[in-house]
This record gives C-alpha cells, sequence and structure tokens, in this order.
C-alpha cells in the first residue's frame, strides 16, 4: 500500500442510554472522556438520529395518539397501528403508496418510509420521530463540542433507508454542519481524460453508510462514530443539504407518472 495514500479511521462511540431531555454534548463529552478517543481538528462525528431525536423529547407514547378516519383507512391498507399512522400524516409532506408494514412518504424533501418514524430503540409503546431540525441540531451539538474540545470538526445526523430494488438499508444524511455534504465532481477527469458531466459526491450520506457498520441498527449502543482522517474539508459554516424537487428525481419522477 502506498504510505503517501490518505487514511481515514472510524471510532464507535459507546454512551450511556440516552433518555429523552438529556444534553447530548454532556453524553458525548462522558463517553470520550471514559474511552480512548477525543475529538481533534478535522474530525467528523456521525450521530443517530435516533439518539438525538430521543435527547430532543420525540418520543411519543402510542397511547397519547388519537388516530382520524384518514389514518384508520391508510393503517388497514398499509397493515399498520393507526396511531402510527397518525403520526406519518402529521409528520410527512405526503402519502404517496405503501406496503403491508410501511407507507412510503415525502418527509423533508427526501423518500422515506413511514416519515422516518421507528419503534426500534424507543421504550415499549412508544415511536421516535425524526429529529425536528436535524440541519439545527448538527448546528446546535457542532458548537457545543468546538467549545469544550477547543477544535474544528464537523457534526452529520444520520438516518438509514432502502434504495430501490435493493435488499438492505444504506445511510442517508438529514443534516449537518462544518462540512460540504455533496461534492461536486463534475469538470474534474477520469482515469482515461474524460470530463466528469454529471458526478457529485455524496459524502455525508457515504460517511453516514460506513459509520452505520458500527452503529448497528439494534442494541449496540454506539449512537455515535467518530470519523478521522475522511477525505472531507470541515468548514466553519453550515451548508443545506442539497435536494432534488420530485419532479428532477428520476424514481420518483417515474413512479408518479405510473
Amino acid at each position: 500500500m502506498d504510505s503517501g495514500s490518505p487514511s481515514m479511521q472510524m471510532f464507535g462511540i459507546r454512551t450511556a442510554l440516552i433518555k429523552a431531555g438529556d444534553d447530548i454534548v454532556e453524553i458525548l463529552s462522558d463517553a470520550f472522556e471514559n474511552g480512548e478517543c477525543m475529538p481533534q481538528d478535522g474530525d467528523i462525528l456521525v450521530l443517530a438520529e435516533s439518539a438525538v431525536a430521543t435527547a430532543e423529547k420525540r418520543v411519543v407514547q402510542l397511547c397519547d395518539v388519537a388516530p382520524t378516519a384518514k389514518a384508520k383507512e391508510l393503517a388497514q391498507k398499509y397493515e399498520l397501528d393507526a396511531r402510527e399512522m397518525e403520526l406519518i400524516l402529521q409528520e410527512c409532506d405526503e402519502v404517496f403508496g405503501g406496503v403491508p408494514g410501511a407507507a412510503l412518504t415525502i418527509t423533508n424533501g427526501t423518500l422515506s418510509p413511514n416519515a422516518g418514524i421507528d419503534g426500534s430503540n424507543a421504550p415499549e409503546g412508544c415511536v421516535v420521530l425524526l429529529p425536528e431540525d436535524a440541519q439545527k441540531s448538527a448546528a446546535l451539538i457542532r458548537a457545543g463540542i468546538e467549545k469544550r474540545y477547543s477544535c474544528r470538526v464537523g457534526v452529520i445526523i444520520g438516518d438509514s433507508r432502502t434504495q430501490p430494488l435493493r435488499l438492505g438499508c444504506v445511510g442517508i444524511a438529514l443534516g449537518t454542519s462544518g462540512i460540504v455534504p455533496v461534492e461536486d465532481a463534475r469538470g474534474s477527469c477520469d482515469l482515461f481524460g474524460k470530463t466528469l458531466h454529471v458526478t457529485q459526491k455524496a459524502v455525508a450520506d457515504n460517511l453516514v453508510s460506513a459509520s452505520q457498520v458500527l452503529m448497528g441498527e439494534a442494541g449496540e449502543g454506539v449512537p455515535c462514530v467518530l470519523v478521522r482522517g475522511a477525505p472531507v474539508e470541515v468548514i466553519e459554516d453550515a451548508v443545506e443539504m442539497p435536494l432534488f424537487s420530485s419532479d428532477e428525481c428520476m424514481y420518483y419522477s417515474n413512479i408518479k407518472r405510473k
């Protein structure tokens, strides 16, 4: 291996069980100080959205939800709990289909089953909603970590999603702070000198996917991964996640035309 090649390290950060109202910066700081890895300049922190949402009190007891007639109708159609379906309708921009066990929605501008609402890693009888504003959450966490450790870091809040016609989940970034989430590779050349006209690298999504190998999807207790040496520029500003309109999206626009 070329000794001059860049190398990237990833450290799973195991924390105490995160509860509603917890200070996520304090939780992470305790984990850093009890472990062997402390944040330093250029590190990227990838956080599971469920952990952030739980700390932000986005946990809902289903017994407190009164489903509407529309929620009951869709719940029967997609074989969901009517109370969860009511929350899906409240959280999403649009429900446009589904399969048994999942309603397919547009939520915060992206395709998402069940509006990102999840019953895993939630107390019995409860579900966790997505963070209300993942971009703002990432910025607040970044500010807290940078102040405490006197270093510049990037923060990504990520979730898992399925891909069309593929089994299994990959990562998607819901919000970022301190990094450019999508790197524009247009104008650069490939190995044969041909100019790239379309390619844009989903840097933040790729880092979430890589981090999920350490985070897992069940009871691993690793809601954060510290990424060191990633080929990502840490910047001062927070760049909004770039999104297609529904008409520009190859998948969504063709599905809707059917």
